[in-house]
């Protein structure tokens, strides 16, 4: 076998592993069952099947003309979820999770014990802690701890009590449950060396993630500990116990399947003679179901047409694969986006089957198929060349299965192609309402031309002129229900979403305003830097606006400690500059959990976290140099290093320039537009020359020009002042 056979197995292996692989896949085999069933169910292999119900009286006999024995689904059922009501859920025990539980207690005890060593105050003490460990701990238990006696053995004692529990294990609760599996027994895997160790444990002995108060209380029960433990215990212990059990669904699963395949199925059996359906008499369910396996083992006459679709279908899936992701937008589709693609695809391949055989006045059958909704939603949360590929084939893919004819198959084009043009400056959810009008007239138009086609009488006319508009305004409505969930749900950064964050008056914003003005004042001033400059270099304005008026959130919790909130005193003049890295490093990793918190689209979160990138806080990092003068070896930059990885985009470029280029414009005296463009200049340099726009995509004509769009903005908002000779009578100034 060649090298290149070998790499295109190995890619065809490596695909199945991906997520939007299977999501495809499964939609594959999803279409292709309903179309193969519809094919069967709409064969005349006994007459319609429409003349036979449960509980209506047979017009005539059906007699099974051969030996027939099938699966009885129902009792098969049963009978598998009985026995898979017996089998335990599987856990694995995270030897990598409890290190690191065990390394963030060392770390936090070793912390602990130095600040007890050094601190000069019980208020130096909490805010150490507080700033290592934000909201992990409350102020009086702090103050507890701080004034015992006893504090070294505390930290020693909650340190064995911690290790007991991680040792033990607490559980993570699936978040689907485990209620269908075995409700007394458990199964859990650990790796001990090379060794996997196994046991069975039952479901009442084990701790699980809500109950770690219960198993402190029970270590603290079973052993004589310090009075003051029993009140401090819970507090100190409690923020760093995390489940390290998980559930692992691929071994439960596996078990499952062992289960599923072992289980022998239930048959019934069908003899050769048998009346399956008596004329004259009421039929029942049993006949029914006999009736419709009798239906189903009857050879398909039309095997070569079956086999077609099946090829139609999987190269409508293949392309859409291959084709829908780097090569149309741009990027690799993510995994929630592929989802959406591929469920949009399944159902509307789905859709077309279902109404292949309802017919309204010769009216087309997508007339009841909301084409410009499918197309809509992508264009809107992905990319609007992605919604264009999709109105040519998604009717194309329904017409070739033989969903559409042809008539159907141009009113769907004509309805997705406008649909997918529609949005191009849509801004306001308003605007989906508009372009709904506006597919509702191209469908009359095409409806018209169809009619005219098929040489329809006058009288259809008005019916499926008003179903066609309906179509498209429906259509226009309905969007505005699905795409608020979706864009929460994929985190898509819709313009309509951005506009709506871009609202000053937002809580958040208000909040950013009241408790940290200063920080407000420099995120708008950055915001309209941010914007300028991606207006000039054609990247997304209205993202880096959102992302600048969002960047420094994780101000909010310590406002002081920012220059520009600060008025005359500066808290760091009293704090070591280690202490005081610590502290403004930590508005990025507060910052993004605050984004977080408010669902705000990834793009934005990313804004948040890449604003610094993993620049030096230069300035505190010489103050260290400068105060450690005679042993420089033991600063490390790492601690004077901000958290976050390089921008990944043009926009959070951007906004990490202008942030850096505003901030630092402010400390000039007496600025003019050539000190400002020198200044630009050399920060721009360092950020190139530190590697922090390496990964932005960003081109040396980019910078220049983003340069001297900071620079016209800047020297507007800088700009010196006419003075005014002094007036002899003062009365007389305005």
């Amino acid at each position: 076998m060649g090298e290149k056979s070998k790499a295109f197995i190995e890619r065809l292996l490596s695909l199945t592993k991906e997520r939007a692989f299977l999501a495809w896949t499964g939609s594959f085999f999803l279409c292709l069952f309903v179309v193969l069933i519809n094919q069967v169910y709409s064969g005349n292999f006994t007459g319609n099947m429409d003349e036979f119900a449960v509980g209506r009286v047979a017009d005539r006999d059906i007699i099974a003309e051969r030996n027939i024995s099938y699966i009885d689904e129902d009792a098969t059922r049963l009978l598998i979820e009985s026995n898979i009501r017996n089998v335990p859920a599987v856990f694995h025990y995270s030897a990598s999770v409890s290190d690191d539980l065990k390394n963030r207690w060392i770390h936090f005890a070793a912390f602990a014990e130095e600040q007890m060593d050094t601190a000069e105050s019980l208020q130096g003490f909490i805010l150490a802690i507080q700033t290592e460990f934000p909201h992990y701990f409350p102020n009086d238990i702090l103050t507890l701890l701080y004034y015992d006696e006893n504090w070294e053995e505390i930290i020693r004692d909650c340190g064995i009590i911690f290790s007991q529990i991680v040792d033990r294990g607490i559980f993570s609760m699936p978040q689907a449950g485990i209620d269908y599996l075995n409700p007394e027994i458990l199964e859990l895997f650990r790796l001990s060396g090379t060794r996997i160790e196994q046991e069975r444990l039952r479901i009442r002995g084990v701790i699980f993630g809500n109950q770690s108060p219960e198993a402190i209380r029970d270590q603290l029960e079973s052993h004589t500990f310090n009075t003051s433990l029993h009140l401090l215990a819970y507090e100190l212990i409690g923020p760093f116990l995390r489940p390290n059990i998980f559930f692992s669904l691929e071994d439960t699963d596996r078990n499952i399947a062992a289960i599923r395949a072992n289980t022998e199925p239930v048959f019934r059996h069908i003899e050769q003679g048998m009346h399956i359906i008596r004329r004259g008499f009421v039929i029942t369910q049993e006949e029914m179901d006999n009736f419709l396996a009798l239906s189903l083992n009857v050879s398909s006459s039309n095997i070569p047409l079956n086999f077609a679709h099946t090829l139609f279908l999987l190269l409508l899936f293949a392309l859409l694969y291959f084709f829908s992701g780097r090569q149309i937008i741009g990027r690799k589709l993510k995994d929630s986006e592929a989802y959406l693609v591929s469920g949009l695809t399944a159902l509307y391949i789905i859709g077309s089957v279902l109404v292949k055989n309802i017919t309204i006045m010769s009216i087309p059958g997508s007339i009841l198929i909301p084409t410009a909704l499918i197309i809509m939603l992508p264009a809107i949360l992905i990319h609007p060349r992605l919604a264009l590929l999709l109105a040519f084939a998604l009717p194309l893919g329904a017409f070739l299965i033989g969903s559409f004819d042809g008539q159907s198959y141009f009113f769907a084009l004509v309805s997705g192609v406008v649909a997918s043009y529609s949005l191009q400056q849509a801004e306001k959810r308003m605007d989906l309402v508009k372009a709904g009008l506006l597919i509702a007239a191209a469908n009359l138009v095409s409806m018209t031309a169809v009619l005219l086609w098929q040489s329809s009488p006058a009288s259809f006319f008005p019916g499926a002129l008003f179903w066609s508009g309906f179509n498209g305004i429906a259509c226009g409505m309905l969007v505005l229900g699905f795409l608020s969930p979706l864009e929460h749900a994929l985190k898509a950064a819709t313009s309509f979403r951005l506009i709506e964050l871009s609202d000053l008056n937002v809580p958040i914003l208000r909040k950013l305003f009241t408790t940290a003005p200063g920080t407000y004042s420099h995120s708008i001033m950055v915001a309209n830097l941010a914007e300028t400059a991606c207006l000039d270099i054609g990247a997304n304005p209205l993202l880096a606006r959102v992302g600048a008026y969002y960047h420094d959130l994780g101000k909010m919790e310590n406002p002081d400690y920012y220059v520009e909130n600060q008025t005359s005193y500066n808290r760091h003049d009293d704090m070591a500059p280690r202490l005081s890295a610590t502290v403004i490093r930590s508005h990025v990793k507060l910052g993004v959990e605050k984004a977080r918190q408010l669902k705000l689209p990834q793009e934005v979160i990313d804004i948040v976290s890449e604003h610094h990138g993993n620049s030096v806080i230069s300035y505190f990092y010489d103050k260290a140099l400068k105060q450690e003068d005679s042993n420089k070896a033991a600063i490390s930059m790492d601690d004077f290093t901000y958290p976050g990885n390089p921008p990944q985009s043009k926009e959070s470029a951007v906004v990490m320039l202008a942030d850096v280029a505003e901030a630092a414009v402010r400390t000039l005296e007496k600025p003019n537009a050539g000190k400002i463009e020198k200044f630009i200049q050399e920060l721009i340099s360092r950020k190139v020359e530190t590697d922090q726009l390496v990964k932005s995509e960003l081109t040396f004509r980019d910078l220049e020009v983003i340069k001297n769009a900071f620079v016209r903005a800047l020297a507007g908002y800088y700009h010196s002042r006419i003075e005014y000779p002094k007036l002899e009578n003062d009365n007389e100034q305005s």
